[in-house]
């Protein structure tokens, strides 16, 4: 199999027909606007679905250039993280830890086309709303926390590196199946100073033997394409309606940072195989049936194996506070956030002290009632 070259980086940037002003996507939308004249374009419908890829001539490293196009990316020297960042940009700061990026330290590499994504469905001003009512509900939060969480310059939407796998799964297993019943045993108790038996009820395992196949299809095994050092995704948020991919289209990226995938296709393969046999472990007790399951042996195998490289959206924003980060996430499709937050020493001091204080005035008060 013959590798092609990587294609040239497509056109990420459309100008306004009036004012000449980049056009961003509209979360929610399918348009491009113009957030100087107002003008919006529509984003045409793609009229073939996503590409499933064939698994096994990219892990054989003989396709690795066959879907693939060349990108700008900076690496944060901080945290780890590729970020796809468009040439206008003359310096930004990290997505995930604030740390800043200078253009001049770009590289171009290749990457494997992203074949699908769900668009953003939330803005960022809906992300500052879901940001506000979070920050608003915690207690002993320091005053800055709240300016990080309200600034729109401490905000990012990000399009966050996935892949997920397809496969037909086939198994064969031993085990056991167990059936529960209930046997009456006497005990003995005191009751009134006297030793009296009684009769109670405790539950047993009757075991068989079982052995047999099953099979299934495995499809889009979500496994997260890159790491940092610092602002992991919480997995309470990582969770996208996968029904609502589009196939990729770079207009929905347009005012959006682009993450490439740190995490490489072979590694993402191993995790799916991992989750795969979880799958098989499931499959194989609700075969066996009965009350509960033990499974000896499970011999998995798995054919027609495919693959997307996919983007999803997050809505992020990093702050400092005496030396240590703090990530906030927002779902960019769903609105479900996560976030760590740090406590404020002075306002929890002051408490300690106000309740000290109150306990020592109610003690006083009683003490002179008594001497009364």
């Amino acid at each position: 199999m013959e590798a092609a070259q990587p294609k040239s980086k497509s056109e990420l940037k459309k100008a306004c027909i009036n004012c000449g002003a980049e056009l961003l996507y509209a979360p929610g939308t399918t348009e491009l606007q113009c957030e100087y004249c107002g003008h919006s374009e529509t984003i045409t419908a793609a009229t073939n679905s996503f590409e499933e890829l064939e698994l096994r001539p990219y892990l054989e490293e003989l396709g690795h250039l066959s879907h693939s196009e060349v990108i700008s990316l900076i690496q944060c020297k901080n945290c780890g993280a590729n970020q796809h960042i468009e040439e206008n940009y003359k310096s930004l700061h990290c997505v995930y830890c604030s740390m800043p990026l200078i253009i001049e330290d770009q590289q171009k590499e290749a990457w494997i086309l992203p074949g699908a994504l769900v668009p953003f469905q939330l803005t960022k001003e809906k992300a500052h709303s879901i940001f506000k009512s979070w920050v608003k509900k915690l207690w002993f939060a320091p005053n800055k926390l709240k300016k990080a969480a309200l600034d729109p310059q401490f905000t990012k939407g990000l399009y966050v590196p996935y892949w997920t796998f397809d496969a037909q799964l086939y198994a064969t297993y031993t085990g056991q199946r167990g059936d529960y019943y209930y046997v009456s045993v006497p005990y003995t108790t005191t009751v009134n100073g006297k030793t009296v038996t009684r009769m109670r009820q405790e539950r047993r395992t009757r075991w068989t033997p079982a052995s047999g196949s099953i099979s299934g299809f495995v499809d889009d095994t979500l496994i997260k394409a890159s790491e940092q050092k610092s602002g992991r995704i919480p997995s309470k948020i990582a969770r996208w309606n996968l029904m609502e991919l589009k196939p990729f289209d770079s207009s929905f990226l347009a005012g959006f940072v682009t993450e490439k995938y740190t995490i490489p296709l072979k590694e993402g393969h191993l995790e799916s195989n991992i989750e795969a046999k979880r799958i098989a472990h499931r499959w194989v007790c609700r075969d066996i049936g009965g009350d509960t399951q033990r499974v000896s042996s499970l011999n998995m195998k798995l054919t027609d194996e495919t693959f997307k490289h996919i983007l999803l959206p997050i809505y992020i924003s990093a702050y400092t506070f005496k030396g240590k980060q703090y990530n906030f996430f927002v779902n960019g499709q769903t609105g479900a956030l996560s976030g760590q937050r740090p406590y404020s020493f002075w306002k929890i001091f002051f408490l300690v002290v106000g309740i000290i204080a109150a306990i020592v005035l109610i003690i006083i008060l009683l003490d002179q009632a008594e001497q009364q």
